[in-house]
């Protein structure tokens, strides 16, 4: 059973539309969850998904365009309303960080939660957070002002015990841990017994990588080699290519490329200009390319598993 979950709130791009919010999504891990980007409507998008504002404690912005991030003074104004508690981090740039704390302190200077910024260098690999078995990383990407992408990656998980080897050999409780991090045995006797006698190989770890606005860079495939699940931007199908290249953003087929040179196993795009009327161009031109592929839409959830 997975224990990476996302849902997608908004898949739009700059301005909402009667069919799509602007970005927002939230990954669920081991009953914890972390929002990435927030767009206008995310809060109503996220009490519609069945999401929980209550177990929201880190919210991750990818740049300062207003349609990922104008959703996330009435949220955070919302979790006080609501009597959250604990610690609410938002992991953005420094003058976001300047800007959200100035807003806050007008619009909702008693707060029921602590809420801190962790500053991100948009101009490096960076390590934010590691927290109950996974990594959060963010690397740069290609826009028109700073932006980054972000990379949830599972730690490297225990090896299996074999129960029978375990109960045969008699081993305390206390060597247990060691055993399936990597541990030999050795019995009371002195005999060793090496691990791979007493284990079986661990589950597969998996990821995730949001890879937000960006011009087409067949250098972020290496950054988020092996990643299990890719989200890349598609602004544009590919009639409106020389559009896509001038403003900074990429095409489906583009996406595409990224997914298949990164190795991933499956695709999701979003980001789409209100412009085209469906999404039905995008998916086509992208599976042309890279078949697992999948459309973004709200409410949309998808297991991340190997």
């Amino acid at each position: 059973m997975t224990e990476l979950k996302l849902t997608i709130l908004g898949c739009g791009s700059a301005t909402p539309s009667p069919r799509h919010l602007p970005s927002c999504q939230v990954l669920t891990y081991r009953n914890k969850e972390f929002m990435i980007d927030c767009g206008e409507g995310a809060q109503r998008s996220l009490m519609c998904s069945g999401l929980s504002l209550g177990k929201l404690g880190h919210i991750f912005i990818s740049h300062l365009h207003g349609d990922h991030c104008l959703g996330l003074i009435p949220l955070l104004s919302t979790l006080s309303l609501h009597q959250h508690g604990g610690t609410i981090t938002v992991h953005t740039f420094a003058e976001g960080a300047e800007i959200f704390q100035s807003m806050m302190d007008f619009f909702c200077r008693e707060r029921t939660y602590n809420l801190q910024f962790n500053i991100i260098d948009p101009t490096k690999r960076q390590t934010l957070l590691e927290t109950g078995g996974l990594k959060v990383e963010s690397f740069p990407l290609k826009h028109r002002v700073p932006c980054v992408g972000f990379l949830f990656s599972e730690l490297p998980k225990p090896r299996h015990l074999r129960g029978d080897m375990a109960k045969f050999l008699n081993i305390p409780v206390s060597k247990l841990a060691g055993i399936k991090n990597g541990d030999d045995y050795t019995a009371p006797d002195g005999t060793i017994y090496t691990n791979d006698r007493l284990t079986t190989d661990p589950s597969p770890s998996v990821s995730y990588a949001y890879c937000s606005d960006t011009v087409y860079d067949p250098s972020l495939a290496e950054t988020i080699k092996g990643a299990t699940v890719v989200y890349h931007e598609a602004t544009y199908a590919d009639d409106c290519a020389v559009k896509a290249r001038e403003r900074f953003h990429s095409t489906a087929s583009q996406a595409a490329k990224i997914a298949s040179l990164a190795g991933a196993s499956k695709l999701i795009i979003g980001h789409y200009s209100k412009a085209y009327r469906d999404e039905k161009t995008h998916l086509a031109e992208a599976q042309l390319i890279f078949p697992n592929t999948i459309a973004a839409k709200e409410r949309l959830t998808i297991d991340i598993e190997p």
